[in-house]
């Protein structure tokens, strides 16, 4: 967690062709409920959420596991160099399945614009070509950048809770690897990934829009426990073709941001809106808001979210905000609790601003005091949830409300 003040400041959870405009929305070809035979749909994701610079940095190859929601006949990734201010060369890149460890079965070349190389300026955004490969449901993915050059600012997602393998500066290019020999030492971030794509019929996505509690701030490395995660399981079962993004960002606000971390309404578009295929949009936030906003401001800003998010053609479910009481960073008072109350009493009934609400207060607080998490769903900070509360959140989704196909209704 980052400590980002006072009061529930302190409560701040820690918890495609290069485009030469503004960035373009990787999936901006594509509306809600077109992806149809052949159409994209976003199988991963993640959310931009810093850069910092770094020395000495060059020839070096980074290889990236991530979790797939839904599987696909094409495969395409999206790169974004969004906060960094020194733009980045992809020497080479290939994606293939997980092996063990860092070793990938058969990795497959990709391209962009048909060249193997892509510079990504400042602040844009990459697609690549799509490659054909059979990619299936809940696998583990490789994805492999060579940062060719010399390399001065990473733009990543910091709160991976995966283990991401590096090769030493100036090892070379070593993407096409089988093995994993080469990958000598480990981050917890994804660097220049944010998404990848898949083709597929029947295929339609759910991002869910979040702070640390989504990110998986305490999440076990590797597990892949987080609620999304959790809440793809459950769709693959009824619903194969169905995609979960995960859009979590860790403190991020409704009311406020900061250029590396922007408030939901502000970077709705790019995390939300602009994903191929999304059908539904999950909005888990607030918590974070609650020492510095009023429960109004909080109630407009999720008005705010759910109309925009209306007008794409996407199905909007609010997500009530869990208990904090004795949270051991503090920022806990009664008054901040009426907020709490003021905002889920909102999503319970929203008079329609909301298509449905997904209950993570009830299920998850304590019947004793329901102003505290339970127990059995406490990772210790009495505010983030365990594995087990994870699956509470998950399982109390319902998964026809999600418009995603009569397989789960």
């Amino acid at each position: 967690m980052r400590s980002m003040g006072s009061g529930l400041s302190a409560l701040m959870l820690a918890l495609v062709a290069v485009v030469t405009g503004p960035a373009a929305p990787a999936g901006a070809d594509q509306q809600p409920g077109q992806q149809g035979r052949g159409g994209w749909t976003g199988t991963w994701a993640t959310a931009p959420s810093e850069h910092y610079e770094v020395s000495g940095m060059s020839e070096v190859t980074v290889r990236m596991p991530v979790r797939t929601s839904v599987g696909g006949s094409r495969v395409r990734v999206r790169l974004s160099n969004a906060y960094a201010t020194q733009p980045v060369t992809i020497g080479h890149a290939t994606v293939g399945l997980r092996d063990g460890g860092s070793t990938v079965t058969k990795p497959y070349e990709l391209r962009f614009g048909g060249k193997r190389q892509v510079t990504v300026p400042a602040g844009r955004e990459a697609v690549s070509d799509p490659v054909r490969f059979s990619l299936p449901a809940r696998a583990d993915l490789m994805v492999s950048l060579y940062l060719s050059g010399r390399v001065t600012h990473i733009s990543d997602h910091w709160w991976a809770q995966q283990t991401v393998y590096w090769t030493d500066y100036g090892a070379g290019d070593h993407a096409a690897d089988a093995d994993g020999a080469a990958f000598t030492w480990t981050t917890m971030s994804w660097p220049f990934l944010s998404g990848v794509d898949v083709t597929a019929p029947r295929a339609g996505a759910v991002v869910a829009l979040g702070d640390s509690i989504t990110d998986g701030s305490n999440s076990t490395a590797d597990t892949n426990q987080r609620w999304p995660d959790l809440l793809s399981a459950r769709l693959n079962v009824c619903q194969p073709g169905a995609g979960v993004l995960n859009a979590g960002i860790t403190s991020n606000r409704i009311t406020a941001g900061t250029k590396t971390n922007p408030s939901a309404p502000d970077r709705l578009e790019r995390d939300v809106l602009s994903q191929p295929g999304v059908r539904s949009l999950i909005l888990f936030e607030g918590i974070n808001d609650l020492g510095g906003a009023s429960a109004e401001q909080i109630i407009s800003g999720m008005q705010t979210i759910a109309r925009r998010a209306h007008r794409r053609g996407m199905r909007v479910i609010g997500a009530t905000i869990t208990p904090y009481k004795d949270f051991t960073w503090g920022g806990w008072t009664e008054e901040r609790e009426d907020r709490r109350q003021q905002v889920n009493a909102f999503v319970r009934d929203s008079g329609g601003v909301f298509d449905d609400y997904a209950d993570f207060d009830r299920a998850v607080r304590d019947p004793a005091d329901p102003r505290r998490l339970g127990q059995a769903y406490d990772s210790g900070d009495h505010l983030h949830p365990n594995d087990v509360g994870m699956k509470a959140f998950a399982d109390s989704i319902d998964l026809a409300a999600l418009g995603l196909g009569r397989g789960c209704a």
